[in-house]
Parts: C-alpha cells; structure tokens; sequence
C-alpha cells in the first residue's frame, strides 16, 4: 500500500507540473499568423508575376518564329506553285489599342489575295500590344507600316516571288515603352530566314 501510495503522489505531482508544459507550447498569436499570411501572398504574387512574364516571353518568341517559319514554307510554295507570295505587316486598332499584325498574300490576276489554300497556316497573327516592329528592306532602312483598314488587296511589303528570291531584309521586334530590341528576324536574297534573339547571333561551338 505504501509503495502504491508513493505511486500516486508522484503522479499527482507529475499531472500538476503538466499545465506549465502545455503553456510553454501554446499556439501562434492572431499578429503571427498575419505576418506569416502577409509573407505568404507576397511570396505567391513574386511567383505569380514572373510564371506570367515568362509566359509572356515565350509566347512572344513562338510568334516570331512562327513567322519566320512560315515565310520559309511560303517561298518553298511560291516556286511549287510559281505564284508569288507577300507578307503584310500593319498596324491594327483592337478595342482602342495598337497592336501590330501581320498576315500573307498571293499574287493573283486581279490582285493580292489572301491564299486560297493553308487558311490556318496563312492565318493573321496579332503581336502582343507591347511590342511594336520594325521593317527594314534593302535601301530602306525603315519601311512604313500602315494603319489596317480591311483591304483584301492591300499589297505587302515583302514579296517573295515565284523565282525563289526576295529583298534582303529584316524585322525587328522591340519593346514599345522603352525601345529595346527583343527578337530580329534576318532574310537574304535566297530568301534563308534567321531568328536571333536580341539581335545577336549565337557564338559557333
């Protein structure tokens, strides 16, 4: 009984030093938990924002290569065919802002047309509107671009003929707030395209 005794009173002593234990982990304070939510949301918008910038930049560069590759399967289609084939760079107004298009014709007894054939191939392709391009052709070092005023046979500025040549030429694709070139697209008279980003070539290995 003594024994048992000693037991108890050792248990009693050990449930009465408990409660202090239980304070010593007591939970976060409504202040902590702020700061630690505030830290979290600024986390999760500095991820956001550059997933989205670099959403951006990619979907900017498959524009700029889409039109580089489909300029090359134009020509290839242009000495098939032995029509001549044009692309249309312009500026366009979309809901009160200017944004630069371009888009693809062929050459046809009663004009410029758009291509009878590859309709989504030859489809217009709008530029993300903070980017602006710039067109410069043997001789002319800045090509004006016009305002789109839905001319079916507006002709284009760079025609790729049937021979298989062109005008060497280049465009150039820059951000429009500050100026700075992001991507140039580069063709000869054999009409070999090239997309250099920034403007530099990549150094041979």
């Amino acid at each position: 009984m003594g024994g048992t005794s000693a037991v108890s009173a050792a248990g009693k002593i050990a449930l009465r030093s408990r409660p202090g234990a239980r304070h010593s982990q007591r939970g976060f304070s409504l202040l902590e938990l702020l700061v630690t939510l505030l830290v979290v949301v600024l986390i999760t918008s500095m991820v956001t924002l550059t997933v989205g910038s670099g959403g951006q930049d990619i979907r900017l560069a498959a524009k700029v290569r889409n039109l580089a590759d489909v300029a090359s399967y134009a020509l290839d289609e242009a000495q098939m065919m032995g029509i001549d084939y044009g692309l249309l760079l312009q500026r366009a107004d979309a809901g009160g802002e200017l944004v630069y298009t371009y888009s693809w014709r062929e050459r046809r007894p009663e004009g410029w047309r758009e291509p009878a054939t590859g309709k989504d191939l030859f489809a217009e392709q709008s530029m993300p509107p903070e980017v602006e391009l710039e067109l410069e052709l043997e001789d002319v070092p800045f090509a004006e671009l016009s305002l789109a005023d839905g001319e079916q046979d507006a002709t284009p500025q760079v025609v790729l003929y049937s021979s298989g040549e062109t005008i060497p030429g280049a465009i150039d694709v820059r951000r429009r707030d500050s100026g700075k070139l992001l991507w140039r697209v580069e063709w000869d008279l054999l009409g070999r395209f090239e997309v250099l980003q920034r403007g530099e070539r990549e150094d041979p290995d």
